[in-house]
């Protein structure tokens, strides 16, 4: 994506006044529609917002389980955010851009699809479940993003890269990415951790 090209935020003071949190938290209903209100969304140049703390970047964070195996990959030197390159990660997705809010349909909606469509072709069936969102403020990636985490439970492990910047991906346990997961970037770790934890993964 055009660093010039204008991309999906909030406002990090509404991001507060919602409830402020760091790392991963699974969210009901009401803080899900606190954060991911339409009234609250702006489209501002992405060269701005990438340095500039006042804003959130609402990036979709889609994870891929098929049964007890989760899809991770390696990010590849082709891909947009230089500073995750070469880090391991269970998370597909990107910004949205202003063109997501062109058509009809909620403009997070019409993007998280656009991305994942994008980056892997999914040949089998899934369920689209919302988990939660991830804040990291203490990395100058984490203090102007904010990740919208999805959970797609697959039918089958079907899936294959459509970019250069997905590397080495497949499906491994959960538990085998839990015992190295000081080698995944930031955001991974966090929902590693939490579905290790989660008494509803099998």
């Amino acid at each position: 994506m055009p660093t010039d090209e204008r991309v999906l935020v909030i406002r990090t003071d509404h991001f507060r006044a919602a409830g402020y949190f760091h790392g991963f938290r699974r969210a009901d209903d009401g803080y899900r529609a606190a954060i991911l209100d339409p009234a609250a969304y702006s489209f501002r140049a992405r060269s701005e917002v990438e340095t500039d703390p006042g804003f959130k970047q609402l990036i979709p964070y889609i994870v891929l389980k098929s049964g007890p195996d989760l899809f991770h990959y390696r990010r590849g030197a082709a891909g947009t955010e230089k500073r995750l390159a070469a880090l391991l990660s269970v998370g597909i997705g990107g910004h949205i851009s202003e063109a997501d809010a062109a058509g009809e349909g909620d403009p997070y909606r019409n993007g998280m699809l656009r991305e994942l469509h994008e980056e892997i072709a999914i040949g089998c069936g899934f369920a689209d479940h919302f988990l939660g969102f991830i804040n990291d403020d203490r990395t100058p990636v984490g203090s102007v993003h904010l990740g919208v985490v999805h959970l797609l439970e697959l039918d089958r492990p079907a899936v294959a890269a459509r970019e250069d910047a997905i590397s080495a991906a497949g499906f491994a346990p959960l538990v085998s990415l839990l015992a190295r997961k000081d080698g995944f970037e930031t955001w991974s770790q966090f929902v590693i951790e939490d579905l290790a934890g989660a008494r509803d993964f099998r």
